[in-house]
């Protein structure tokens, strides 16, 4: 797919443990326009028994319990590419240690970098093998799940050998001990992603016949992850897998080298109050308001009556109490014009290298009275008849997450492909919304129908919540909007299950873009 036709935001939202879902956002800007903006509206619909509202959740708590990751989209390559192309992290590597010129930062940087692209090119081949095991044709499935496998395997094999030849020469000339480490773990985390993907997708090949062509392939496939395995224990390396242990130690240096690899694709989020300025404005044009009315009494008082009577302390007193009033009034009219109009808090996404601002990220949260629905997505869940019919007779809350994104496209990085962008991974944890609910498990009486005889089957209790995107692209004088609907079913345990309602399965129309007015 050309970047020119590669949709301008993509979304995934999956469950990500029993407290969290994920939210994953690729902004794609196409480069045919200087800015490009990005407008994720979340709905969350909360039945009124979970007893979440402005006071008992306030914004603080939310922004709390959420988790955000902003980093550079991975770089495509394919696995030819990434053997023979000159902007291909390997190719780089080799010159590098032919030429000697290249530092020993820019070593780990490109080295890291290798790991990621080589991460992307066995998640694309793993997710390829479970959509064609999804599929009913098995048969002319296996044939080019065979052609794929063989040159995805030998494809691995070369870069791994090529990748630890140049390790071995480069670490015999005099480097520091953090870069020869540093060479290392990348070396283990090439070896545990090969271990991870290749595994996957044997285990997806599970439902595939246990004879013939696919039977082989699995061998293969897990004769190249055996290979890797053994290569670890031969370097005593500890990321391995102990089918009677609890591989806590596998597990943590996994996560550990995902997180060393990949942090150069990561941005920061710096932080700026911006709301908080514009509060303070209004709030110091309430106190003005409210001295003026003060000052007025008192220049009133004085020329009515004499600084030393009782009238003229009385209408003082009365001033300063209207006074005071007015200034608090005023403040909490303010702050809720700010609340509707003001987002609450914004970040610059910066580079952290070049500490070039790439963008600038806004974020808000309403309650209740001050969320809006779109009537398109009011529609989406009218298509449930539990949700119709409920309808002004029980009562819900409804938390709306707004996030904004405009980046500035031409500071972001170009590669051979176009325009590379941004990678948003939003967490929310749902904790607070299991405080209130009842017990998950219930016993429920039974009556047998041969002997009607009482007995008690189980009976588990959850609580359904409504998630509801809306998501908005302006780009080159065009407007494309998207929609998605999904429920979350929880328990007090947590999560038990998420359903997909309303996927978009058309990509969305562009449209001329609406004046503010």
């Amino acid at each position: 797919m050309s970047p020119a036709s590669s949709p301008l935001l993509q979304n995934r939202l999956e469950v990500h443990d029993r407290k969290q879902f994920e939210l994953k956002l690729e902004y794609q800007p196409s480069g045919s326009d200087a800015e490009t903006r990005y407008l994720v509206e979340t709905y969350v619909f909360l039945p009124a028994s979970l007893n979440i509202d402005a006071e008992t959740y306030p914004r603080a708590n939310f922004y709390a319990d959420i988790h955000n990751y902003v980093r550079f989209k991975t770089p495509v390559m394919s696995l030819e590419e990434l053997q023979f192309s000159d902007g291909s992290p390997l190719v780089r590597l080799e010159k590098a240690l032919r030429a000697g010129t290249e530092s020993e930062a820019a070593l780990i940087h490109q080295a890291k970098l290798l790991s990621c692209v080589f991460r992307g090119v066995l998640r694309r081949f793993a997710r390829d093998v479970e959509s064609r095991c999804e599929d009913g044709h098995v048969s002319s499935n296996c044939a080019a799940m065979e052609r794929e496998a063989v040159a995805t395997r030998e494809g691995v094999r070369r870069i791994l050998d090529r990748f630890r030849v140049w390790a071995r020469e480069v670490q015999r000339r005099r480097l520091q001990d953090k870069t020869c480490a540093s060479i290392r773990l990348v070396d283990e985390y090439l070896s545990l992603t090969v271990e991870q993907f290749l595994r996957k997708a044997v285990a997806d090949m599970a439902a595939l016949p246990r004879a013939g062509l696919s039977f082989e392939l699995r061998k293969e496939l897990m004769d190249e992850v055996l290979r890797e395995e053994q290569y670890r224990r031969a370097h005593a390396l500890r990321s391995v897998i102990s089918p009677t242990g609890d591989n806590e130690e596998y597990l943590h240096r996994f996560g550990f080298l995902k997180k060393f690899c990949m942090n150069i694709l990561f941005l920061s989020a710096r932080r700026a109050q911006k709301r908080q300025g514009w509060e303070e404005v209004l709030f110091a044009l309430a106190a003005g308001v409210a001295m003026t009315f003060a000052s007025v009494v008192a220049f009133w008082a004085q020329v009515r009556f004499t600084e030393a009577s009782l009238n003229f302390f009385l209408i003082m007193i009365g001033g300063y109490m209207m006074k005071d009033r007015i200034k608090e009034g005023m403040r909490r009219m303010f702050s809720q014009v700010a609340a509707r109009h003001l987002y609450d808090r914004m970040a610059r996404i910066v580079e952290p290298v070049s500490g070039k601002c790439l963008g600038v990220c806004e974020e808000k949260v309403d309650y209740g009275r001050a969320v809006r629905v779109p009537e398109e997505l009011v529609a989406l869940r009218f298509r449930d008849d539990l949700i119709t019919a409920s309808q002004g007779e029980l009562s819900e809350t409804v938390l709306r997450y707004q996030k904004q994104v405009v980046l500035d496209v031409k500071l972001l990085p170009r590669t051979e492909r176009g325009v590379s962008g941004i990678t948003d991974i939003i967490r929310i944890n749902v904790g607070r919304f299991l405080r209130d609910m009842d017990e998950p498990e219930y016993a429920l009486e039974y009556v047998d129908l041969e002997d009607f005889s009482v007995g008690r089957v189980r009976g588990t209790k959850s609580y359904q919540v409504d998630l509801a995107f809306r998501f908005t692209v302006q780009e080159a004088g065009e407007e494309r909007v998207s929609l998605h609907l999904a429920r979350l079913v929880l328990d007090r345990n947590g999560i038990k299950r998420m359903v997909r309602l309303y996927p978009e399965e058309q990509p969305p129309r562009p449209q001329p873009l609406r004046s503010a007015a």
